[in-house]
Order: structure tokens, then sequence, then C-alpha cells
């Protein structure tokens, strides 16, 4: 159903706009492989923009995504198939906005993702112009995407998994309306990412994990003891005493 949304002329434009947003936010990502987790769209929607050796998509299910596009492989997201410290990048579009365990999820990408791997989550916004999907029967927000999580929200769970925040930016300034031809344009889109973020149906949100690295402390080596000048060793004293007491006897 939810692919179905997306061809819908409100969901095409959102794809649309993700893409942009996407692209932008992939082109400074390197390495070996790049995982997506949850097929929105094709399965090349997002990855092709990858400049990584390789990509692949895992999905929930084997639903095709918008037209016929197939996960490569199927697996529960929250245990992945997948040998830790060995992803560079992790991209999550609208992946928790469908999910009852995200916790469970962002534990296993840390797992997964390399010292210094990035993550990429996209995500609808819970307040903000589309939360008027709860007055109007059909509007806004796909079906299924019942656990929203907000940017605050998410920062903080990432936080406590040492993952550096390196930036948020909202997207997608249009009425959540049934039947809406979503026809805008980049000057509206800048206008609201300027004017009125907060009204924004989406956010996007980027991490890297980061590994603390432990300094060995220095033993603190015992100095030798100082002789104070004028004042004899013990031993040459006790010598020295003995020596006169023997005198004396004599």
């Amino acid at each position: 159903m939810t692919q179905d949304w997306l061809q819908t002329p409100l969901g095409a434009a959102l794809l649309q706009q993700e893409i942009r947003v996407v692209e932008e936010a992939l082109d400074g990502v390197f390495g070996e492989q790049c995982l997506q987790l949850g097929l929105w769209g094709e399965n090349r929607t997002f990855t092709r923009f990858t400049r990584t050796q390789c990509c692949s998509v895992i999905a929930a299910s084997k639903s095709g995504g918008v037209g016929g596009g197939k996960p490569c492989a199927v697996a529960e997201m929250h245990r992945l198939p997948i040998a830790s410290d060995s992803v560079d990048a992790v991209l999550l579009p609208h992946t928790l906005d469908y999910s009852d365990r995200p916790h469970a999820i962002l534990r296993e990408i840390d797992r997964i993702l390399r010292r210094d791997g990035r993550l990429i989550v996209l995500g609808f916004k819970p307040s903000g112009l589309w939360g008027l999907r709860r007055l109007i029967p059909g509007a806004g927000i796909p079906p299924g995407a019942d656990h929203l999580i907000s940017e605050r929200r998410l920062k903080d769970w990432l936080q406590l998994l040492d993952m550096r925040i390196q930036g948020t930016s909202r997207y997608f300034f249009r009425w959540p309306l049934p039947g809406n031809k979503a026809q805008g344009s980049n000057k509206w889109e800048r206008r609201g990412q300027a004017w009125w973020p907060e009204l924004a149906a989406c956010y996007m949100l980027s991490a890297q994990k980061r590994v603390s690295t432990i300094t060995p402390v220095k033993p603190l080596w015992r100095l030798q003891p100082k002789v104070v000048a004028g004042l004899a060793e013990p031993s040459t004293r006790t010598s020295q005493i003995s020596r006169i007491r023997f005198d004396q006897s004599n």
C-alpha cells in the first residue's frame, strides 16, 4: 500500500524531493559497502547515488517497490545477517516510521557500522504541517507509518550510542490534502526551509559512528629517594658509630 501511495501526485512529489536530499547527503560517503534498510520506491531509487564499491537493499518483506523493484535480501531489521564493523554507510528511508522496534534497529546499525561509518535517516515529522493529517480523512502520511519519531528524540537515541550528529535538514512544504497535485517549485521549498522549517513534512538526519580511543595512562615510576646534603647515609653512619664504640672499649 505504501508503494501505491508513492505513485499518487503527493507521494511522487515527495519521492522526487527525497531523491535530491539523499543525493546530496551521499555525496561525501565513500568506502566499500553501503546498505539501505527498507524499500522506499524502486530498489535503486537512492542506491544509484552511492559512491561505495557495493550497495545492497534489505527489506522486511518481499513486496516490490514502484516499478516492480525488489530488495536484494529479506531479513529482520533488528537482527541483520551482517558481520560487525563491516558497513561504511546505512540509509534508512522512513524505515523507523514503520517499525515498532526502533531502538533495536539502531543498536543493530551501530553494531554493523565501521568506525566513522555514516547513518542517514529520512523520517516524517510528528508535528508540523502534516500534523493536520489527523483532522483530514485520507490526508498526509501514507498508511502504516504509525511510529513517527521526532528529530530531538532520534538525536537523543543516537547520542546514547555515541554517534556524532552531523546535521539535520527539513524538507517538503506541501499541504497533505487528498488529490493535491503538489505542484511547487524549488523557490517555495527554499522559502519553507528559511522561514518556517518547523512546518516541514519530513526531516533528514545524518550521523557518524565514533569509537572512543583509550589513551593508556603512563605508570608513575617511583622516584629514587634524595639524600640531603651534609647528612651521611644510614649505613655509613651506623658503621662509624660502631667503630667509635669499639675504640672507646679499647
